[in-house]
């Protein structure tokens, strides 16, 4: 690995599943760390089998390789076949889209040689993330207090649950829709008048990876201070209250309960998605002098002098008047045209893509954000890589999504010195 690499030299032991915490230490691995994803030998991380779809070999035909079945647009993805969760070596895009930059190995967490095993691993690495129910680690004999944290002192000891480690909650088990729902996010998203809606992706297992990857590289800065690790405990529940923000400082500061406006904004107007002749849009107009512009665009430069209009307070007072005015106006020209239009007055505006046009689209394309790598089982495949470019010290793609246990006895011989006899027993044992 390349020397300008920003974690190079630092060891990550994985014992987390599904999304969050594998989302958190994947970045960490796009930075270079050397992340080891403890698995059961009995079907590894749920998310291995969550689909379809599934990624699956190419097969042969007439001596070239033919996807079992292309997309309907397939200019930009994967160069793989398509299959069910039966097939030999499929993977599920689930775990391929939050596993890059990691090695996989078995171990049997029910056998107290496996636990052993952990434990080793552990004394020789700078950070832990786990993602069981509290209590379940120390159950196990992997807690920090008293194992781990002795055993290695300098160790980062992160812990990613549903509803943190203390309160009423703890011991719940907790998924992302779960917090969405009991956090809030839910209450504020859909229509008007609509029932409640999830956002469209799993944002509170996002969210809480990303405070988790935040609060793991603090904690590694801290000990270059204290020459001591600590233990780091983020949750899906204290992360959806964070993410309700400046919706949440209304109801903390004003008392004002959030109320349902589909893609418009509570405190700014206009800032919503419209219909064009063609199809639909967003504008954001952030401030008065942007308003004027984006009227005179429309060619109603007479609304900003209505003084209903006039400032942003007074346009959010009058939504109700206002939108169905800009409305209007907006459906007598396709999206087209007010993209050039609006963009040429430097006005925040874009379509509503779905995700062919996303992953086609000439921006995304130029960043390098889609890249391609070799999977061992499944072929070439497509993955979104890092979204940040760092000027000296790149993240990067250098390992593809491992196949279950692909790197038992690397790992097992490289790290902890075992011999061919000893992992050949271990495994006999199905230890691993």
């Amino acid at each position: 690995m390349a020397a300008n690499i920003a974690l190079r030299g630092v060891r990550v032991l994985d014992l987390s599943r599904v999304l969050a915490a594998p989302f958190c230490t994947m970045l960490l691995g796009d930075m270079g760390a050397d992340v080891i994803k403890i698995e059961s030998p009995n079907g590894g991380d749920d998310t291995r089998k969550w689909g379809p779809p599934f990624a699956a070999p190419a097969v042969k035909r007439d001596n070239h390789q033919v996807p079992v079945r292309q997309p309907e647009s397939a200019q930009h993805t994967s160069a793989v076949g398509q299959a069910d969760a039966s097939a030999p070596a499929a993977e599920s895009a689930y775990f391929l889209a939050a596993n890059r930059n990691k090695r996989s190995v078995t171990v049997n967490l029910k056998s107290e040689r496996g636990v052993q095993i952990v434990r080793e691993l552990a004394a020789t690495a700078d950070v832990l993330v786990e993602n069981f129910l509290p209590g379940k680690m120390e159950q196990l004999g992997l807690g920090y207090e008293g194992v781990l944290q002795p055993l290695n002192p300098r160790l980062v000891y992160c812990s990613l649950t549903g509803f943190g480690r203390h309160g009423p909650y703890r011991d719940r088990a907790g998924y992302d829709l779960v917090t969405q729902a009991m956090g809030g996010l839910m209450h504020i998203t859909g229509q008007p008048g609509s029932g409640p809606v999830k956002v469209g992706v799993a944002i509170t297992d996002l969210a809480t990876g990303l405070f988790a990857h935040g609060a793991i590289l603090t904690a590694l800065l801290a000990r270059t201070h204290t020459n001591r690790g600590q233990r780091v405990d983020c949750s899906l529940m204290s992360s959806t209250v964070a993410l309700l923000a400046n919706i949440g400082s209304n109801y903390l500061i004003a008392g004002k309960e959030a109320k349902r406006l589909g893609n418009a904004h509570p405190s700014i107007v206009p800032y919503q998605s419209f219909q064009s002749s063609d199809g639909e849009f967003v504008v954001a107009v952030g401030n008065d002098a942007q308003f004027v512009a984006f009227c005179r665009v429309l060619g109603l430069p007479d609304l900003p002098r209505d003084s209903r209009f006039a400032k942003n307070a007074d346009r959010v007072a009058h939504r109700e008047v206002l939108i169905p005015l800009i409305a209007a106006m907006l459906r007598t020209q396709p999206t087209a045209h007010w993209m050039d239009a609006l963009t040429r007055e430097d006005l925040p505006c874009g379509p509503i893509n779905n995700l062919q046009q996303v992953f086609n689209d000439p921006h995304v394309l130029a960043t390098g954000l889609i890249q391609q790598v070799e999977h061992p089982t499944v072929g070439r495949i497509s993955l979104t890589g890092s979204p940040v470019q760092y000027s000296d010290t790149p993240a990067r793609i250098a390992l593809p999504p491992p196949t279950l246990g692909q790197h038992t006895d690397q790992i097992l011989a490289e790290v902890l010195g075992y011999t061919p006899e000893q992992i050949a027993a271990l495994r006999r044992d199905k230890v691993i």
